[in-house]
C-alpha cells in the first residue's frame, strides 16, 4: 500500500484571519498542494472559527470536486460543529477527534472503553455512513481499543503520533542508548496498534507532529499506513520552500519508506 499525503491547511487560515484582506487564500494553498501531487486536503473547523471558517468548507469542497481521486478530510469533534459541515460538504472522510471547544490542539484519542463515549459516537458514525462518508476515529496507540472502533462502524483509525514525534526529537537531540530505547518502544506501540487495527479490517491513518525528519522512520516502523495528515510542520516548511516543493519533499519521505 502506498501511503497517501493529506495536507492540513488550517494554518493558512490562521494567518489569513489576522487581517481582513482575504490573504493568504486557503483555497489557493489547497490548489497548489493538489497540483504538486498531494493526495488530499484536511481541515479542522473549530467552533471558535480561529482558523477554518464555514465559507472555507464550502469553497474547498467545490475545489476537491474538481479533482477526482483526491480526498477531502474534515476533522473535528462530532459533538460540536462538525456534523453540519459533513452533511453540507459530503467529504470522502470525516475524522472524529475528542477535542474540547477551547482546546489548543488535539492531544489525545478517544477512550472507547467508556460506554457513554461509544453510545454518543455510534449514531454519528452511522449518520456519516448514510451520507456516504467514511469515518476515521482519532486514537491513541492502544491495540485493545481497535475492536471497539470496528464495532462502532468506523472504517479507519488515525493514530495520534505526538508521543512518537517527541521520542524521535529527544533521540535526535541526544542520541543516547536510553533515547534510542525509548524511540524503539514508542515505534513498537504504534506498530502493535496498527496491526491490531488492520486485523479488525480497519485502515490506519496517522497524524500530529509528523515532519520530514521523522516521517520516513515512522512509516518504516509502522507498515501499512494508508494516509498521513500533516499541517503544522508542512506549513513551517512551506514558508521557506513553497507549497509545491514541500509537497514533493513529503512525498519523497513517503517513497523512501
Amino acid at each position: 500500500m502506498n501511503t497517501r499525503l493529506s495536507v492540513n491547511v488550517n494554518k493558512v487560515a490562521l494567518v489569513r484571519n489576522t487581517r481582513h484582506l482575504g490573504i493568504p487564500s486557503v483555497t489557493r494553498a489547497a490548489l497548489l498542494c493538489l497540483q504538486a501531487g498531494a493526495h488530499g486536503i484536511t481541515i479542522h473547523p473549530r467552533p471558535d472559527g480561529r482558523h477554518i471558517r464555514a465559507h472555507d468548507v464550502g469553497e474547498l469542497a467545490a475545489l476537491l470536486h474538481q479533482w477526482p481521486g483526491r480526498e477531502f478530510n474534515i476533522e473535528g469533534n462530532p459533538l460540536q460543529n462538525l456534523m453540519p459541515h459533513i452533511e453540507a460538504a459530503r467529504p470522502q472522510q470525516a475524522t472524529f477527534v475528542p477535542d474540547a471547544e477551547d482546546q489548543f490542539t488535539s492531544d489525545h484519542g478517544f477512550d472507547l472503553t467508556d460506554a457513554a463515549t461509544r453510545e454518543r459516537l455510534a449514531p454519528l458514525i452511522a449518520q456519516c455512513r448514510a451520507w456516504g462518508v467514511r469515518v476515521s476515529l482519532f486514537m491513541d496507540p492502544l491495540p485493545q481499543q481497535m475492536p471497539l472502533a470496528r464495532a462502532l462502524g468506523a472504517s479507519r483509525v488515525e493514530l495520534y503520533t505526538e508521543p512518537y514525534a517527541l521520542a524521535f526529537a529527544r533521540h535526535a537531540g541526544q542520541g543516547t542508548a536510553e533515547t534510542a530505547h525509548a524511540l524503539q518502544a514508542e515505534a513498537a506501540r504504534y506498530a502493535a496498534a496498527a496491526q491490531a487495527a488492520q486485523a479488525e479490517g480497519l485502515q490506519v491513518n496517522a497524524g500530529h507532529d509528523l515532519n520530514q525528519h521523522n516521517l520516513t522512520p515512522f512509516l518504516q516502523a509502522v507498515p501499512g499506513v494508508a494516509e498521513v495528515s500533516i499541517g503544522h510542520a508542512f506549513m513551517a516548511d512551506a514558508l521557506e520552500a513553497g507549497y509545491a516543493a514541500t509537497v514533493r519533499g513529503y512525498l519523497a519521505c513517503i517513497a523512501a519508506a
